[in-house]
C-alpha cells in the first residue's frame, strides 16, 4: 500500500470519528424545526446498510409524522415511568416527554420469525430452544447494527439524537401496533428521535481506550468485581447517563 493510500485511508477514518464522536444524545429538541423527507431516506438508506445474519435484514422502519401520534407515544412512556416510579424500581429515566417534540421520529420494528434462518433445529426440542436464544442474540445484534448506521447518519446530517430502547413492555406493543398497522408478527424494538437540539448536547462519559481493549488475552485489571459494579450503579450510573465525564468523580 503506498503512502498516499494510507494518507486517503486516514482522511477517511477521521471523517468517520468526526460523526462518530460528534453522535451526541438530546432529549429535548427544536419542535418548529421540519425535517425533510430526503433526510428521512437517506438515515434509512444508511439503516439499509446495516449487517445481519443470514443477510436476512429483518428490520422495518416506519417514519411517524402526525404530532397525534408522537404525543400518544410520548404519554404511553411517561406512563410507563410513572408505573415504574411506583414500583420503587429507583432507576433513573429521562423526561419522555421530549419525544412528542422530536421532528424526526422512527419507530424501528424487528421480525423475530428470522430466527429461524439462523443456526437452530427448528424441531422444539431442548437442544434447539437452546440455539435459539443464541439466534436471538443474532437477531438483535441485526437491528442494533442498522439502527446505529441510521444515527450515525442522522448525526452527519447535523442533528442531535435520541436512542429510546425501553420498549419491550407488551401493553405499549398491543397499543402501537394497531396505530401504526403493525403486523402481529413484528415487534416494536427501538424509537429513534433526533432534530436540531433545543439545548446544547453535550459529550457524556466514554471509557478510556486502554480500559476496554485487550490483546491476545483478557487484561484483569479492567475486570469489575461484582460489588466494583453494585457500587458504580449506586454512586455513578445516574450521573454518567447525564451529565458529562468532567462530573463522574
Amino acid at each position: 500500500m503506498s503512502q498516499s493510500d494510507q494518507f486517503n485511508q486516514i482522511e477517511r477514518y477521521e471523517a468517520l470519528m468526526d460523526v462518530v464522536r460528534n453522535r451526541l444524545t438530546n432529549r429535548a429538541f427544536d419542535a418548529n424545526y421540519e425535517v425533510p423527507k430526503e433526510h428521512y431516506e437517506l438515515i434509512i438508506e444508511a439503516a439499509r446498510h446495516g449487517p445481519s445474519g443470514a443477510n436476512a435484514q429483518p428490520w422495518h422502519y416506519i417514519v411517524i409524522t402526525q404530532p397525534d401520534m408522537k404525543q400518544k407515544l410520548a404519554d404511553s412512556f411517561v406512563t410507563e415511568q410513572t408505573k415504574r416510579a411506583k414500583m420503587g424500581m429507583k432507576f433513573p429515566t429521562p423526561n419522555y416527554r421530549g419525544m412528542a417534540t422530536a421532528p424526526g421520529l422512527v419507530l424501528v420494528a424487528a421480525d423475530f420469525r428470522f430466527i429461524k434462518a439462523f443456526p437452530v433445529f427448528n424441531d422444539d426440542s431442548e437442544l434447539d430452544k437452546h440455539y435459539k436464544v443464541n439466534a436471538e442474540r443474532i437477531l438483535l445484534q441485526s437491528v442494533a447494527a442498522s439502527v446505529m448506521s441510521a444515527h450515525l447518519a442522522a448525526a452527519a446530517l447535523g442533528y442531535a439524537v435520541w436512542w429510546v430502547t425501553a420498549i419491550g413492555q407488551e401493553e405499549i406493543q398491543e397499543q402501537f401496533k394497531p396505530l401504526i398497522g403493525l403486523p402481529e408478527e413484528l415487534s416494536v424494538i427501538d424509537i429513534m428521535c433526533f432534530g436540531p437540539p433545543k439545548k446544547e448536547s453535550y459529550k457524556r462519559w466514554r471509557r478510556e481506550l486502554p480500559e476496554i481493549m485487550n490483546y491476545d488475552t483478557f487484561n484483569m485489571d479492567n475486570f469489575w468485581t461484582d460489588e466494583m459494579i453494585d457500587e458504580w450503579i449506586k454512586t455513578k450510573r445516574h450521573r454518567v447517563m447525564y451529565r458529562d465525564a468532567n462530573n463522574i468523580d
